[in-house]
């Protein structure tokens, strides 16, 4: 049996089983979805958005990528920004990094990826070295790698932030509130790192103030 084949007979003892626990389940799934959480997170396959917070399908709207970046010109990203907040109306964003992330580690090397990755992860550097005085300061090279996750998640809610996006959305509706979170691959446990409630001040330089 190929690999592939493996995953389509799982879906199928998946969804017998559902059924099976809850006649109704796919029928209320199918319904509209509201969801109160984006997840902005890591593409890494150990940190499952869902699995990790113990939630049910519908309970979280999900975006992943190389290192849980909010990249101004990713227009895949703001879409589903825009969908989530304009939309779905969800109360919170979430940036969630992990310990252990291969993106951020990656980032802070002097290997040549080739060109894709490369500029992606040029977006971590520029955390790194926003962050310079503070991470060459710790000699350990894991513990700097975690400390470069944290701070490349506060990087990435505060650009979530400069987006018309939320700053529409906080004008007019008072939400979402942001929140940047780690994952931590050794013991399971999210911890949060960051917030940013609803109406927060920034710098006026990427203040709208026509919106």
């Amino acid at each position: 049996m190929k690999a592939y084949e493996k995953l389509l007979l799982e879906n199928k003892a998946w969804a017998h089983e559902k059924v099976a626990d809850d006649p109704e389940y796919f029928q209320r799934l199918s319904g509209l979805q509201t969801p109160e959480f984006l997840w902005i997170g890591c593409s890494d396959s150990r940190v499952p958005a869902n699995e990790i917070t113990n939630t049910q399908p519908g309970e979280i709207f999900v975006h992943r990528n190389i290192a849980n970046m909010v990249i101004h010109t990713d227009v895949n990203l703001l879409s589903v920004l825009e969908y989530a907040v304009a939309h779905l109306k969800v109360k919170h964003v979430i940036v969630c990094g992990h310990y252990g992330c291969g993106g951020v580690k990656a980032a802070m090397t002097n290997h040549d990826f080739k060109q894709v990755l490369n500029m992606w992860l040029r977006n971590i550097k520029d955390v790194y070295r926003l962050h310079r005085s503070e991470l060459d300061g710790i000699t350990d090279e894991e513990k700097r790698a975690d400390r470069l996750v944290e701070l490349n998640v506060r990087e990435q809610v505060q650009h979530l932030a400069k987006t018309s996006i939320i700053q529409r959305a906080w004008k007019n509706e008072q939400r979402p509130d942001l929140h940047g979170w780690v994952y931590g691959l050794k013991d399971g446990i999210i911890n949060p790192v960051f917030e940013m409630k609803a109406g927060t001040h920034i710098d006026p330089l990427y203040e709208y103030d026509d919106l």
